[in-house]
């Protein structure tokens, strides 16, 4: 079983910077580690995916501007995310899923079944 907490989340101005980390208990060598986002009237999100430490995946929507990474010896996965702007705002949740292949690593929120409890974004204009 894989518990996550998510810490880091704030409110910042347009054009700046946050960095969300996700602390994994129970990871291992196959887990596929994504954030989500959630703001309300809108659908979750599929933001940024990794697995096996180099693999990554993101969502068109933040490509260039999110950076999903990961520190093994901590158990932790960060996303470091430039240039925000005010549809950046929601709640952003970790999740975990159970892989053997990367096509499996997904930004798919029906795919993952662990979820941490969220961090606030919040970016004003």
């Amino acid at each position: 079983q894989v518990q996550l907490v998510e810490s880091g989340g704030g409110s910042v101005q347009a054009g700046g910077s946050l960095r969300l980390s996700c602390a994994a208990a129970g990871y291992s060598s196959r887990s596929c580690i994504a954030w989500f986002r959630q703001t309300p009237g809108k659908e979750r999100e599929g933001v940024a995916a990794i697995y096996g430490g180099s693999f990554t995946r993101y969502a068109d929507s933040v490509k260039g501007r999110f950076t999903i990474s990961q520190d093994n010896a901590k158990n932790t996965v960060f996303l470091q995310m430039d240039s925000l702007q005010p549809e950046d705002t929601g709640v952003y949740y970790c999740a975990a899923n159970l892989v053997w292949f990367t096509s499996k690593c997904s930004l798919s929120g029906a795919d993952f079944g662990y979820w941490g409890q969220g961090t606030q974004v919040t970016v004003s204009s």
